[in-house]
């Protein structure tokens, strides 16, 4: 280079050139590694959740009303440790709704046990209705992460009460049991991490086979039910949403 072309480079004036960072590299409006620290915003409300037994270090953090993730480090040992989630409270009776929908899209890890679950009540807690999105057990309820069951088989797999059922937008095998109050849980068929459910019409379904009647449908969850996270997993809720009319 000439040292004509040495000065010119020289005397050219300083650009700053910014530093493009994605999204989640922006610092969230909330975060907490308290075993139930919460927080809410905009009517939607999170919990960290962590109540079992052995549990490790978690930590919930709030990007958006619609976006949030988890950090958890349990041991790969049996047993739930924690439901990290979001919520929508709908107060009102199942007659009176005309829509009661949810969209959602998460991204999950290729290892550890754990199931990625809708949880709602009704506003007594008698009933609890899971929805599993997507987990690493199996649809019929066998494998490493199965749902609650009053009945299961010598393998130790859950029988389900009704299989193949197409209500709510997709098809489930559904199974019940107890845990101090009556559990309904609805598997896909075939596990997704992005989706919209039609939350009405499989309350609906439920109250034509006689398990209750006109309920006060009450907290509309979504969450990650974690058994084991070795090594420390991320499990990202890139989106949930939930329509109520």
């Amino acid at each position: 280079m000439s040292e004509l072309s040495k000065r010119n480079v020289l005397a050219l004036p300083f650009v700053a050139i910014p530093v493009l960072f994605p999204a989640s590299a922006k610092a969230p409006i909330w975060s907490s590694s308290d075993r139930y620290g919460t927080y809410s915003l905009d009517g939607y409300s999170w919990n960290n959740d962590v109540y079992g037994q052995g549990a490790g270090p978690q930590t919930i953090s709030v990007h958006a009303a619609d976006r949030w993730n988890v950090w958890s480090n349990h041991p790969d040992s049996g047993g739930i440790k924690s439901y990290p989630h979001e919520a929508f409270n709908v107060g009102k009776r199942l007659s009176a709704i005309n829509t009661l929908t949810s969209s959602f899209d998460q991204s999950v890890p290729a290892r550890g046990r754990w199931n990625f679950a809708y949880d709602i009540w009704d506003s007594s807690n008698a009933y609890e209705i899971m929805l599993w999105t997507n987990y690493t057990g199996n649809p019929d309820g066998s494998g490493d992460v199965k749902p609650i069951s009053d009945k299961y088989s010598k393998t130790g797999a859950a029988i389900p009460v009704y299989t193949g059922v197409d209500v709510g937008g997709t098809t489930w095998n559904v199974f019940e049991g107890w845990n101090n109050h009556k559990v309904i849980s609805f598997l896909r068929t075939s596990k997704a991490n992005t989706g919209t459910v039609d939350i009405q019409s499989i309350l609906q379904w439920i109250k034509s086979k006689g398990y209750f009647g006109d309920i006060v449908v009450g907290s509309v969850q979504y969450g990650v039910e974690i058994t084991s996270s070795p090594g420390g997993l991320n499990f990202d809720v890139n989106h949930w949403a939930v329509t109520s009319k």
